[in-house]
């Protein structure tokens, strides 16, 4: 008996903290994904958010959501802090199929932040667009 219990307390401990993988942080952020429909209707609610481009200059010159702030996706680590400073902000994230924004949301979630939404792909988003 003395000797399952600790592999009883180790099981135990994995299975309860695997649970909570893809909820609640400790810092209580949690990772939401969105449609392009549901952004769009965020953004046109009226409250204060941050549109969040996570790829490449040369695809953001090329085609952006308007009022996006490029922050490539393997940037968001080390710049987020400096230009991402409210981590209560609602962040909406995106990039061109939804692979990078979902890295970078979970990123983002990690650090703290708590209000981010990952809508995926430019590719989806049926909406208007600027380039240059």
């Amino acid at each position: 008996m003395k000797k399952t219990l600790p592999l009883l307390i180790l099981a135990l401990l994995f299975l309860f903290g695997a649970c909570t993988a893809g909820g609640p942080s400790q810092s209580g952020a949690v990772y939401h994904k969105i449609s392009a429909s549901e952004a769009k209707s965020m953004m046109e609610k009226g409250d204060p958010f941050i549109l969040v481009d996570v790829r490449t200059p040369t695809e953001y010159q090329q085609q952006r959501i308007e009022g996006a702030v490029l922050i490539p996706y393997d940037e968001i680590a080390s710049r987020a802090a400096s230009e991402l400073p409210d981590k209560s902000a609602l962040i909406l994230v995106y990039c061109k199929s939804g692979n990078r924004s979902s890295t970078a949301a979970h990123t983002l979630v990690g650090m703290g932040y708590t209000n981010v939404y990952d809508m995926g792909g430019i590719q989806d988003w049926p909406y208007d667009t600027v380039s240059g």
